[in-house]
């Protein structure tokens, strides 16, 4: 799998093109915050509404397909529930990711743009959180199903996770 970057912008945002836009939403955190909030302004607050009416619930598990095209640049945006925010910790990370990537297969993309599980607040370091991603998707049964995911992450956060990934390849090379 091979990770890109995009910082957590409308214009930046804007200018990929990509099938799917994928982000997390909390069950207890209203408004919503991160790339659901940016979601929300391009679509007039019809995620704050969807929210509201408990359509949209933000409970562990909980996957929601809105239609991106034309308020954003993507086909689709997938809104993930993460649970509560308070509770949310690398465990957590680990199963919403999973489901993430279970939906992103089924759904046959390829390339996605996605805000990593709880980075939206930091509740997982950026380093933490790509080190799972890639673990789960050199797994046997995900090989081949993802070629490129763009992370949502800010310039500080992408310089940590490039520089983490340089010092990993580093220790591999050293211990093998």
């Amino acid at each position: 799998m091979e990770l890109r970057f995009v910082s957590p912008t409308l214009s930046e945002l804007d200018a990929l093109d990509a099938e799917v836009l994928a982000c997390t939403v909390w069950q207890d955190r209203r408004p919503c915050n991160g790339v659901a909030a940016l979601c929300d302004w391009r679509f007039a607050g019809r995620i704050a509404r969807l929210m509201r009416s408990k359509f949209i619930t933000g409970q562990l598990g909980e996957v929601v397909m809105l239609s991106g095209r034309p308020a954003v640049s993507f086909d689709k945006v997938l809104l993930f529930g993460a649970g509560h925010a308070d509770s949310f910790d690398e465990a957590r990370f680990r199963t919403v990711m999973d489901h993430m990537m279970d939906v992103i297969v089924a759904l046959r993309v390829r390339i996605a743009v996605v805000q990593l599980p709880g980075r939206q607040n930091d509740a997982v370091p950026a380093e933490t959180a790509a080190d799972i991603l890639l673990e789960r998707a050199t797994q046997p049964q995900q090989r081949r199903h993802h070629d490129a995911w763009t992370l949502v992450e800010d310039d500080n956060a992408r310089k940590r996770i490039q520089q983490h990934m340089i010092e990993e390849r580093r220790r591999v090379r050293v211990l093998g």
